[in-house]
């Protein structure tokens, strides 16, 4: 099985799981050293504090100082409907470039398939191309052990 396709069934059973009726939504995130972080939404009565479903995933590749290599969010309405790709928002895009332009998303399609692209492909004009790459925060591979 490919790493996008074991993805999208880690985290949709993850789903599944966690939010047994109605609406549920994660996110899954893969890194170079091979390991899995999945993550939900923050809830809140205050929407002003919520974070996205990627965040927490994010978060774990940092504190663990891993690449990413893919990042996948999905989400269904209820618990009969069928699963749904969401593209990285605009702060996530931003979250993601971190470990370079090549990270690879899951990304909405018409039809519903499974469909990565990098983060290069997603934005061909970000802004970050106004500048050399090596003036851009970006990751660094620190030998930690934990």
């Amino acid at each position: 099985m490919n790493i996008e396709q074991e993805m999208y069934d880690r985290v949709t059973e993850f789903v599944a799981k966690r939010f047994p009726e109605d609406w549920g939504g994660a996110a899954i995130i893969h890194t170079e050293e091979g390991n899995f972080y999945t993550s939900v939404a923050v809830e809140s009565a205050n929407g002003s504090v919520l974070l996205c479903i990627e965040t927490g995933a994010i978060c774990e590749a940092h504190k663990f100082n891993e690449k990413v290599t893919h990042c996948l969010c999905v989400v269904r309405d209820d618990e009969n409907s069928p699963f749904k790709v969401l593209s990285p928002c605009g702060v996530c895009q931003e979250r993601l470039r971190y470990w370079g332009t090549d990270v690879k998303v899951g990304v909405t399609t018409d039809d519903g398939t499974l469909k990565f692209i990098t983060l290069h492909e997603l934005q061909p004009y970000h802004w970050t191309n106004a500048y050399p790459a090596d003036e851009l925060e970006h990751f660094i591979k620190l030998d930690l052990e934990f």
